[in-house]
């Protein structure tokens, strides 16, 4: 039986190029070190944010390679590295498991297939997360989020039934579904499948409902908030964690207000002065000068200048 990842704060990195769309390596170790120094317990790279379906096989593995030498050469050993490696066959998501394990992931974060949405029954579902489970050489997770996966919304009751699988250890749930969340945290302790909150504005009730913390995009802009929410609940300090989860809260929608992934990217880039928007096509760059008077800017300007008190 694989054991699941502690319960934290992950973030789902972004993940820098040049202006020639290249990987920039100097931006991605200023971004991997301000998230560890901000106390994050893990990284997930090529999650949604991290553009992993614009990377090939070896620069899913260089992306891989240069997080976790960058923690482990800065004194983070102990912060994890998790994998995306979903694709749109059996077959080429084992391969992204086997490769992210050789580069030094310590879990897999596993999308449904998505390109054949009405094939993809329930049985086939089941069929594929355990194959892939199967056959992984670290532990999987499995990644909910409809708005990437042609709409599909795995329930709790298909997630439990991976849940038993002894090599599936967790989920990421991005669809937001409290409701489902607490029905899996209700059915499994989360030191034996770890069920993630995979958005900002729900960090608290999913914590009260005992999830394993969450896997979040905001983390990217105000890691510390985040660990002092988590530390806040931890703590007992509900009223006081409360007040910082309404304030996640309005910073994380106004973040999703902002461009997607190269909004993120942009607002790195402004307020902490490395990096640039740049985002693989058919994705479109964000330019910082477009935030002026802005009032979903201003939102998040404000949640990271209380990030840097």
């Amino acid at each position: 039986m694989s054991v699941p990842p502690p319960s934290g704060i992950y973030v789902p990195a972004v993940l820098f190029f040049d202006e020639n769309e290249d990987l920039d390596p100097k931006a991605i170790k200023q971004h991997v070190l301000r998230l560890a120094e901000g106390g994050v317990t893990g990284i997930l790279v090529q999650g949604s944010n991290g553009e992993a379906q614009h990377l090939s096989h070896e620069e899913r593995k260089q992306a891989i390679q240069l997080t976790r030498k960058i923690l482990d050469e800065n004194g983070f050993k102990d912060v994890i590295v998790i994998a995306g490696t979903g694709a749109q066959s059996t077959r080429e998501t084992i391969k992204l498991c086997q490769d992210a394990h050789s580069a030094g992931a310590a879990f897999a974060l596993v999308l449904t297939p998505s390109t054949w949405p009405p094939q993809m029954s329930v049985d086939n579902i089941l069929r594929f997360h355990r194959a892939v489970a199967d056959a992984s050489p670290i532990p999987t997770m499995v990644y909910n989020f409809p708005v990437v996966t042609a709409g599909q919304d795995l329930d709790s009751d298909v997630i439990g039934k991976l849940a038993e699988h002894p090599n599936i250890v967790g989920c990421k749930l991005s669809c937001g579904n409290i409701g489902k969340l607490h029905r899996l945290t209700s059915r499994f302790h989360r030191n034996q499948f770890a069920v993630f909150a995979g958005r900002s504005d729900l960090l608290l009730q999913g914590l009260l409902s005992q999830s394993a913390g969450c896997i979040a995009a905001s983390v990217n802009l105000v890691p510390k908030l985040h660990t002092k929410l988590y530390r806040l609940f931890e703590e007992g300090k509900l009223e006081e964690a409360m007040q910082l989860q309404a304030k996640l809260g309005h910073g994380d929608w106004a973040a999703g207000k902002l461009g997607g992934i190269g909004g993120i990217k942009a607002v790195v880039s402004e307020a902490f002065q490395y990096g640039t928007p740049m985002v693989r096509g058919p994705l479109k760059p964000v330019d910082g000068k477009s935030f002026v008077g802005n009032d979903y800017f201003k939102t998040v300007s404000e949640l990271i200048e209380l990030e840097r008190a």
